[in-house]
């Protein structure tokens, strides 16, 4: 591992922190959520789904996830696509692209290790969670 003291995917106790500060937000706003923690390579490590949310969000929440792991970006970037109506559009034809806000990758000493999706609310509330969740590790 040299010097650098990287994990290179999110643990278990990682992803628990990670959900904790998640949801922390989300009921600190009286939202009803599901949030989802990802390894590096898109597997779920961790899932709550809180009292209230949606069942239909546990199935977007992993999805957003998975798609902010395995291209390694914001689901948002892809939101943000189809609501200019880039030319981009091509890409949602994949079906490991989900294209709704949401979908955080989880940075580690500047690797990406894992991601989290959250689902349940307005699409900039979830984004607001997630990215709670994912910068819980660097606090």
């Amino acid at each position: 591992m040299g010097s650098k003291d990287c994990r290179c995917t999110v643990t278990l106790d990682m992803a628990k922190q990670i959900v904790h500060a998640a949801e922390h937000e989300a009921i600190a706003n009286n939202w009803k959520m599901v949030i989802v923690v990802v390894d590096n390579g898109g597997h779920m490590v961790a899932m709550e789904r809180m009292d209230g949310a949606m069942l239909g969000a546990i199935d977007v929440a992993q999805a957003k996830a998975r798609t902010a792991i395995l291209f390694k970006r914001p689901t948002k970037d892809y939101d943000d696509m189809i609501g200019n109506h880039y030319p981009g559009l091509r890409l949602l034809s994949n079906p490991e692209i989900c294209p709704f806000e949401g979908g955080v990758p989880i940075m580690l000493n500047g690797e990406v290790i894992g991601a989290i999706g959250v689902s349940g609310s307005a699409p900039s509330n979830d984004t607001q969670v997630a990215e709670t969740g994912a910068k819980a590790l660097a606090g």
